[in-house]
């Protein structure tokens, strides 16, 4: 447990020393809720009255998916730049390392989450939750990251650059538009129904918003588990064969 919690100090450091993107990870989803408030709002219909009650808990998971997709950077730099040598004479696992930038990445989500609530509450959102139902909804998101974050590892031990594991950041960040982050789904084209319906941010995002908004969430808690559980499953032992044969 020791060297877990170094590499998660050590982490933390890092991101914290990153100016650029700590400052880029908590500018970004604000200006887009923004710029979703106010140059789009005022043309989109919901059912839960201000579009900025609607839209929060889908800026959110996007503000989620961008600081954890930064993980893939992160864990590259590490395998690009010979640091992983030392941490091996020293009997470092590579479990415990990127067990750390996945502990950086809740940390710098929980700041940028913090952000962009505040932001949202100052512009008019006004959630209907209770305590246990803020902790539920902030628990998933929590999850979501975690499980995000784990696949962005696997993308940043695939990557040969930084630079292409940056490529992940798109792949994340598009997610939430083809989903009931920012509209309705059924006013999307009915081609895109399925994709939109069945994808795993879907269920995050109505989840997270039943909760605050104390409404009835259905199955989608229980389908955004399962998706966590399922990606979580898969990731992680996944991390530890692809750490293996990069410094093997």
């Amino acid at each position: 447990m020791s060297d877990y919690a170094v590499m998660a100090g050590r982490s933390v450091r890092l991101s914290r020393r990153n100016l650029d993107a700590v400052i880029t990870s908590l500018v970004l989803p604000v200006l887009l809720m923004l710029v979703f408030v106010y140059f789009f709002g005022g043309a989109i219909e919901t059912s839960t009255g201000k579009y900025v009650t609607y839209v929060a808990p889908g800026v959110l998971v996007l503000c989620a998916g961008y600081g954890a997709s930064m993980t893939a950077t992160s864990v590259t730099n590490d395998m690009t730049n010979g640091i992983i040598d030392r941490f091996r004479s020293m009997d470092t696992g590579g479990t415990a390392v990127l067990a750390g930038h996945v502990t950086a990445s809740a940390v710098r989500n929980a700041v940028a989450t913090a952000a962009v609530l505040a932001v949202a509450f100052a512009i008019g959102f006004r959630p209907h939750a209770d305590a246990l139902e803020w902790l539920a909804a902030l628990g998933i998101l929590l999850l979501y990251i975690v499980t995000l974050s784990w696949l962005a590892a696997v993308a940043g031990l695939l990557a040969r650059t930084p630079e292409a594991a940056g490529g992940f950041t798109f792949f994340v960040l598009f997610l939430p538009y083809p989903s009931s982050a920012f509209v309705p789904i059924d006013t999307m084209p009915s081609w895109l129904h399925g994709f939109s319906e069945h994808q795993p941010v879907t269920p995050v995002i109505e989840s997270i918003r039943a909760l605050l908004l104390d409404q009835s969430a259905g199955s989608s808690p229980w389908q955004a588990l399962a998706w966590c559980a399922g990606l979580l499953a898969v990731t992680v032992p996944l991390c530890a064969v692809l750490f293996r044969r990069r410094t093997g």
